[in-house]
């Protein structure tokens, strides 16, 4: 695989990460109620709870995309432009 492959799939990752997390809040955002009625068929939660653990999973997922996918296509990108 050569650098400029893993350097588009990179990018597609981030594109495709950063979608799934814009769903999500949109989900979250607009359809919040129906998303909580889902939740509270299988978890029992309280209101409060349900917003920490969206919040934090969105978090946990953005630093993820930032860490395993924006960071690594960062450095290749500043590593073959010194090249």
């Amino acid at each position: 695989m050569s650098i400029g492959m893993l350097k588009e799939f990179l990018l597609w990752c981030l594109v495709v990460n950063y979608g799934v997390l814009l769903v999500w809040f949109v989900v979250f955002v607009f359809g919040r109620s129906w998303l909580f009625g889902l939740h509270t068929r299988w978890f029992k939660l309280a209101p409060e709870s349900f917003d920490v653990a969206h919040y934090s999973g969105m978090a946990i997922y953005k630093i993820g995309i930032l860490l395993f996918n924006l960071a690594p296509f960062a450095a290749l990108c500043f590593t073959a432009h010194g090249s």
